[in-house]
């Protein structure tokens, strides 16, 4: 049997984070098993609908390098593969569940429905939703109706009694008993439009899809889902639900915890590759210690048996570190091509680069990529050396265990040092060991004295090494840079 598989997202809002794990999973599947990867568009909610979500959905997996075998804009043999050109299907297979008596017409009104949601809420009734007023009309009764202009919805008949069980290979048989499935619930909408569940089903079916991989969220849908199934009399894909994307308080990750919209993840200068590498690890490991993978890796290893159980906490930190790591492997000049934008955002540097921008982007790419977490760290770090805007706050030069009067004092003594060390050729080290000595002399910490020397130098706390800072601006700019500092903190 050919794994097929499939991510079917309703473009409803920007590509989560918990819903790109879903697409890895069912694409690093597929590509293990030698089978096919299908994407499919659910978009029968068409009061939530958006083009530029549509759009998100295609930039952000060709972002990924996540290509898909069958789908829109690729097409397929068990096309269209999105759901509002599928409409006619929906119709005919619902249409069919009511010729054979397993679904039904439905005209009860919006406010009846309403009055009996409140009824049985105020009573407190043991039965609660749908009454079934509709499953018995007769030919005439239904006639009657809709030469009213009454426009029926269809019901799938749900049975009463007995119960309705799955297998999941992950969390085994989940059994519900029908009285709880939610009472014939409806599958085609007045309007033509199928709900969630009849389109999913027959497009599962007709795709031939075999493994249905899906969050957590969706299990109590999958008693009703195989009912409809057993309706039609097809056979029931193997389901997969995938642990929940958690944040670190233990609840659903969203927008609280901090960004989730992979869009915002590419903007703020996350790397696919990091991406990919981290978010397939949130409820998969291989043998729980390999951390790094490949996409191609992935491609070759993705087992499900190594799927967890258990809920995974998405660590924004743990991103972050993964990302540094894959920044310091990427080549000088890939990753000057990759931090140009950034620096052209910030008005840094010309679109297109000059000549002497492009040597200047080269020249701090070694020192900024081991500093950076993500790309766009390359703006507070590099700014000094194309925005002067001083310190003025004489507390920021102030270190750790360290006065006004003992920074003043160290910068003044620091900054000769420093200056003199330099025009003479002396080594870096032995600069450094002076400074360390001043610091001892004065009785303060390191930092009370490279404290105040950076932040003159680079007006942050953060910032590139001092050594090349002062390489970046060069020594005159430093010695004025330095001077401005010490009057900042002598004046009055």
């Amino acid at each position: 049997m050919e794994v097929r598989v499939r991510y079917a997202p309703s473009p409803t809002g920007l590509q989560h984070i918990g819903g790109i794990r879903t697409a890895l999973f069912n694409y690093f599947f597929a590509r293990s098993s030698g089978g096919k990867f299908i994407l499919r568009v659910e978009d029968t909610d068409r009061e939530r609908y958006s083009d530029e979500s549509l759009e998100d959905l295609y930039n952000t997996l060709s972002w990924l390098g996540i290509e898909w075998d069958e789908g829109p804009v690729v097409g397929g043999p068990y096309g269209p593969y999105i759901q509002s050109e599928r409409f006619d299907l929906y119709k005919k297979y619902a249409e069919q569940l009511v010729a054979e008596g397993k679904a039904y017409y439905c005209y009860c009104s919006p406010e009846r429905l309403e009055a009996l949601r409140k009824e049985q809420a105020e009573s407190k009734s043991e039965y609660q939703g749908y009454d079934r007023h509709c499953a018995n009309l007769t030919a005439e009764e239904r006639a009657e109706l809709e030469a009213q202009g009454i426009k029926p919805v269809i019901r799938l008949r749900v049975p009463t009694e007995g119960k309705t069980t799955f297998h999941d290979i992950l969390m085994g048989d989940i059994t519900r008993r029908n009285r709880d499935i939610s009472p014939d619930p409806i599958i085609l909408k007045s309007d033509g439009f199928p709900t969630y569940h009849l389109a999913n089903v027959i497009d599962d079916h007709l795709m031939h899809i075999t493994h249905i991989m899906r969050a957590q969220e969706w299990i109590p849908s999958g008693p009703l889902h195989v009912l409809l199934y057993n309706a039609f009399g097809w056979e029931v894909p193997l389901y997969c639900h995938l642990p929940m994307v958690m944040g670190k308080d233990g609840q659903k990750l969203s927008k609280r915890h901090g960004s989730t919209a992979v869009r915002d993840f590419r903007a703020k200068g996350y790397l696919p590759e990091a991406i990919i590498n981290y978010v397939t690890l949130v409820g998969w490991s291989l043998d729980g210690s390999t951390e790094f993978f490949s996409k191609e890796e992935l491609e070759k290893c993705f087992r499900l048996e190594n799927i967890h159980k258990s809920p995974a906490v998405f660590d924004y930190k743990k991103l972050d570190w993964f990302n540094g790591q894959y920044i310091r492997a990427t080549a000088d000049d890939k990753l000057a091509g990759l931090i140009v934008p950034y620096l052209q955002d910030a008005g840094f540097v010309h679109d297109p680069l000059s000549e002497d921008e492009e040597k200047l982007v080269s020249k701090l790419v070694p020192s900024v990529k081991e500093r950076m977490k993500v790309l766009s760290d390359v703006v507070p770090l590099t700014a000094f050396i194309f925005r002067d805007e001083p310190v003025t706050d004489k507390n920021v030069y102030i270190g750790k265990g360290a006065d006004l009067d003992k920074t003043a004092e160290a910068l003044r003594k620091g900054m000769s040092i420093l200056l003199d060390g330099v025009k003479a050729g002396r080594s870096q080290e032995d600069i450094e060991n002076d400074l360390a000595s001043l610091a001892s002399e004065l009785g303060l910490k390191v930092g009370g004295v490279f404290q105040p020397i950076r932040v003159a130098i680079t007006n942050s706390t953060v910032s590139l090494p001092l050594f090349d800072s002062i390489d970046m601006i060069g020594i005159d700019e430093t010695e004025r840079r330095l001077e401005r500092g010490l009057k900042i903190l002598e004046e009055n």
